[in-house]
């Protein structure tokens, strides 16, 4: 399976990244099919360099995006890029659901007495 994926290049402490596409398979810092651009966090503007004919060809081919990369594509103005993105588990929602649950068992019920 086709990825387009960060590969980081740099040095320690001042990342850089490249855009690729490689297989889903291969070390991160591995071969790779093609090189669709870079990005540089640290420079300021952080505008990545897309080849965007390119991005979209291999998308076409069936290659997936990393949840970082679509972001950055979505970032920068490429459409249809939200399927891509990681959504919310629903375990968060189920813990938070059972927190409260378990908040209202805890509380004792209060028997009312009455005086005699």
């Amino acid at each position: 399976m086709l990825t387009i994926r960060f590969t980081r290049c740099g040095r320690s402490k001042l990342p850089f990244y490249r855009i690729v596409v490689t297989e889903k398979e291969n070390p991160i810092k591995g071969k790779f099919n093609e090189m669709l651009g870079y990005y540089n966090p640290i420079a300021n503007p952080k505008i990545p360099d897309i080849k965007v004919e390119r991005l979209k060809y291999w998308i076409e081919k069936g290659a997936v995006p990393s949840p970082s990369c679509a972001s950055l594509f979505k970032k920068q103005g490429l459409e249809g890029m939200d399927k891509f993105l990681t959504k919310p588990s629903k375990k968060g929602l189920k813990k938070k659901g059972q927190q409260e649950t378990k908040d209202q068992q805890s509380v004792p019920e209060q028997i009312p007495t009455t005086a005699a």
